[in-house]
């Protein structure tokens, strides 16, 4: 059996700033934009994995959520404590110089970590962690 990724999801709260951000700061290609109603999934991907996508997914959209839940959400969100996703790239640095002029907001510059890897990290409009490291 040949089991792959094919998407994963992270919350946002924006879709303008979320397309503006993994599309025009990231490269991302945009695969799928759906709206129903005031809500709207939008699937983005990097151009050389066409089979590999993130879903951007209102919040909202989740069923069964209490007020309280949402709320919680909400807060965690705010503080990047919510969704992650990891990413790589063979140009940290300036893939790091990018986004930073892009006025994204910086979590970690690059650095070497004690266990083999460079890295940096990111979070996107909707306060979500992106990881991004250097392939070697």
């Amino acid at each position: 059996m040949d089991v792959t990724i094919h998407s994963s999801f992270l919350p946002h709260t924006d879709p303008e700033a979320s397309l503006a951000f993994y599309r025009d700061l990231l490269g991302f290609e945009v695969r799928q934009n759906v709206k129903y109603g005031d809500m709207q999934w939008i699937t983005v991907g990097p151009p050389n994995q066409p089979d590999t996508s993130i879903v951007l997914s209102p919040v909202a959209a989740t069923p069964g959520l209490t007020d309280d839940e949402r709320r919680m959400i909400a807060e965690m969100m705010a503080k990047g404590t919510y969704a992650s996703v990891n990413l790589a790239t063979r140009d940290l640095d300036a893939l790091f110089a990018k986004l930073e002029a892009g006025s994204a907001e910086v979590v970690q510059e690059p650095v070497e970590q004690p266990y083999g890897i460079r890295d940096c990290s990111f979070r996107d409009p909707a306060g979500n962690l992106l990881r991004i490291q250097e392939l070697r």
